[in-house]
């Protein structure tokens, strides 16, 4: 799997990014590109941002007995997974200013590097270590970038 701390690969992830356009069409899914973009940057949001509602203890234990092993395993996503209600994004979304947001977190992830990530809690999964935060964001990139053909 790729790492998201490094340079090289996080460079080759805003590479994939910056060739899509507002027209870019989705390969399966109903989101638009720039709902897509909004939806990845949901990740972000709840690793740097208090803007999310942490769920409650037992959501938070639900979601570590059964949803924590599959987003921050190795193994890709299926197409058409089922998206939690915080990553559902109906409204139509400014391309270039979610295209601007993604890269800037993708950017501050990768500089502040896999030691900042060790034992960070996740708002959903408790604390993670540096691999299950790599793994959880780079796979749901890859998932949504190779879904809009990039």
């Amino acid at each position: 799997m790729k790492n998201v701390f490094s340079l090289d690969d996080s460079q080759e992830i805003i590479n994939r990014i910056h060739q899509l356009t507002p027209d870019t069409k989705g390969l399966w899914g109903k989101m638009t590109v720039s709902q897509m973009l909004a939806h990845c940057n949901v990740s972000y949001e709840m690793a740097y941002e208090k803007i999310h509602p942490a769920p409650n203890a037992f959501m938070k234990f639900i979601l570590k007995l059964l949803v924590k092993k599959t987003v921050v395993n190795e193994v890709p996503y299926k197409k058409s997974s089922q998206t939690a209600p915080a990553f559902i994004i109906k409204e139509d979304k400014n391309f270039a200013i979610e295209k601007e947001r993604l890269i800037n977190y993708i950017k501050k992830t990768q500089e502040l590097g896999g030691a900042y990530f060790e034992g960070k809690e996740s708002l959903s999964f408790g604390a993670l270590n540096k691999n299950e935060w790599n793994n959880m964001f780079y796979k749901h990139l890859d998932h949504h970038l190779q879904q809009f053909g990039v």
